[in-house]
């Protein structure tokens, strides 16, 4: 009686008509490239707009459906986990964005996401601009070097990008290029979880930045956190770190990425992840002078007309 009761609902023409009602709802937000409105969606499906309510709340719990702030609808989560699968890198903003905008609310500064460029380059594809009046400046699709950029240093550290070959770029006195000592900074970076740059991209900037996972590990992308020196100090650079690596750890786990801790479980012999471990304290950076904080992420010249202590 109860099999025959549960396969009724299964095949009774209400449960197809709500199946068939939210794919219309679901494809209607997928075939757009830009955002859908609530009243778009009721008035193109026909659907009243408590029914429409209902279904798309469904599909916003289970991940096929997102709101954006200003409650406009995309496809959710599951859609993009997919898509990355294949290295959809506008797929990767959308879900990234409401990462990287909590992170600039913690943290007040600027926000990045970059992702490997061939030339030993790093392309910053998506920021969140600082609260401060001055570092308002927008750097999406400009390219830094890696070796001196705190995402290029993640992107390194984590076998996402290959240094160039040939002389390296000295773009300012304390930028690495003796591949020996990039490779014993890239070591610490994989120990603590996120790299520092120090005025190594540009004088007055600092950046931290943490490695973006997708299933597998492999390493996609990198969020950074950029600003001034005068702000970005040493004593502010283990509480950042800490914030940008639970960002990307946050941002990983969407994309379908699996914590090693969780993966040993299953496979006792597995060693733990030493590189996301963002509920363990970390570790100033070693080669950072005591009064600088955290390095430039962005390595992009600040306008000539912004004062140097408010540059992003």
């Amino acid at each position: 009686m109860n099999e025959l009761s549960e396969g009724s609902a299964v095949t009774s023409p209400n449960g197809t008509q709500a199946v068939e009602r939210a794919a219309q709802l679901l494809i209607e937000v997928a075939r757009h490239r830009d955002p859908v409105t609530f009243s778009e969606l009721t008035e193109t499906s026909g659907l009243a707009k408590s029914t429409a309510s209902r279904l798309l709340t469904a599909l916003e719990r289970n991940g096929l459906v997102r709101r954006d702030p200003a409650g406009r609808f995309r496809p959710g989560e599951v859609f993009v986990s997919y898509a990355c699968r294949g290295g959809a890198e506008a797929d990767l903003v959308g879900v990234a964005q409401p990462f990287l905008d909590r992170l600039g609310e913690q943290t007040g500064e600027t926000v990045n996401l970059g992702v490997p460029r061939g030339g030993g380059l790093v392309e910053q594809i998506a920021q969140v601009d600082s609260t401060y009046l001055i570092g308002g400046t927008n750097w999406v699709g400009m390219s830094v070097p890696l070796h001196c950029a705190a995402l290029g240093k993640v992107l390194l550290a984590y076998g996402a990008a290959d240094l160039p070959r040939g002389k390296l770029e000295q773009r300012t006195t304390r930028t690495l290029t003796s591949r020996a000592a990039i490779e014993a900074d890239l070591a610490v970076v994989r120990e603590r979880g996120y790299a520092v740059t120090d005025e190594e991209l540009e004088p007055g900037l600092v950046a931290v930045a943490a490695p973006v996972q997708r299933d597998g590990g492999v390493v996609v992308a990198a969020i950074s956190v950029s600003g001034p020196a005068s702000r970005l100090t040493a004593s502010a650079v283990p509480d950042v770190g800490a914030r940008c690596a639970r960002a990307a750890a946050g941002l990983s786990a969407v994309l379908g990425h699996e914590p090693a801790s969780r993966q040993n479980k299953h496979d006792p012999g597995m060693r733990p992840d030493r590189g996301m471990r963002p509920d363990r304290g970390m570790r100033p950076d070693r080669g950072m002078r005591p009064d600088r904080g955290i390095p430039p992420d962005r390595g992009i010249p600040p306008d000539p007309r912004m004062q140097r202590e408010g540059a992003p």
